[in-house]
């Protein structure tokens, strides 16, 4: 993101935080290089405003790259309880966090450390798969943190969303679903407005699974499945999410090693448009332009 680094919280208001884990995916493994490429990345953004926004999204918002969560990568039951703390001490200190996988088990603990300090929340979900297969709560699994999430009453089914499905799964725990065909008929001030109005004003967190996208837009993902909206459309959606009181945020399942020209990475470090929200941005049609001399 071309953040400072720092482990100093103080005077931060958005913190950017990497969780290299991806020990509970069910096909390819890769996602724990996902932080490293999404940073390297982020490295071609200029100065400039970030488009279609007036001016730099960081210009009044004081963000920070926090580093990796460092794990105990010979015992990984100790690594939601890890997440979970790590994510609490930063939350302490009142900063939105943004957090780049990692596979999708990540976000199950950071759910559970940001409920910890909200309350029960509306879930808004950008993914191929809904996650939802019930497990007995031990298991290391990227497909059941929503399932985890809805039993234990860290999310509100009747306030969630998820966006892209395009895959079965025996649950749908009483989620919204707009399917992958539906995203493709629908214009994305209309799946914009559908998740502000299922959300409700209130507080949400949002999670974007990079296979959300089609395979042509994002390759480099553990378990890519056709048929996924294009880039350009989900970007829009992010940008007019900026009414969405969302408190936390993680872009997750990217894997460099599946993806021939970095597109993966570079669509997940474009992922900050959620720092639209913490930063009160609007989208603009138009951008000022300086005149040349």
């Amino acid at each position: 993101m071309r953040r400072t680094y720092s482990k100093s919280l103080k005077g931060a208001e958005a913190v950017v935080w990497g969780i290299p884990f991806d020990a509970a995916v069910s096909n390819r493994p890769g996602a724990r290089f996902g932080p490293q490429a999404i940073r390297r990345a982020s490295a071609i953004f200029d100065n400039d405003p970030q488009y279609p926004f007036e001016r730099d999204l960081f210009e009044n918002l004081a963000v920070i790259d926090y580093g990796d969560c460092l794990l105990d990568y010979g015992n990984h039951t100790k690594t939601p309880s890890t997440i979970e703390r790590e994510a609490a001490k930063i939350l302490k200190s009142d900063a939105f966090l943004l957090t780049l996988g990692g596979d999708h088990f990540i976000t199950w603990p950071l759910l559970k450390a940001h409920a910890a300090k909200y309350g029960p929340l509306a879930l808004v979900q950008f993914d191929a798969h809904q996650d939802t297969w019930f497990d007995d709560g031990r298991r290391i699994d990227h497909g059941s943190f929503v399932a985890r999430a809805v039993r234990d009453g860290i999310i509100d089914p009747d306030l969630s969303i998820q966006i892209g499905i395009r895959t079965h799964a025996p649950e749908d725990c009483g989620i919204r679903i707009i399917y992958g065909h539906e995203v493709e008929d629908m214009p994305a001030a209309a799946i914009a407005d559908a998740i502000l109005k299922r959300t409700n004003g209130r507080k949400a967190y949002l999670t974007f699974d990079i296979d959300c996208l089609d395979p042509a837009f994002a390759p480099g993902t553990g378990t890519p499945v056709a048929g996924g909206p294009s880039s350009a459309k989900m970007l829009s959606v992010l940008r007019k999410l900026t009414a969405l009181d969302f408190v936390g945020a993680d872009v997750v399942e990217v894997a460099p090693a599946y993806d021939h020209a970095d597109i993966n990475s570079h669509r997940g470090s474009d992922d900050r448009n959620v720092l639209s929200g913490p930063s009160g941005r609007t989208e603009r049609t138009t951008m000022k332009r300086r005149a040349c001399s």
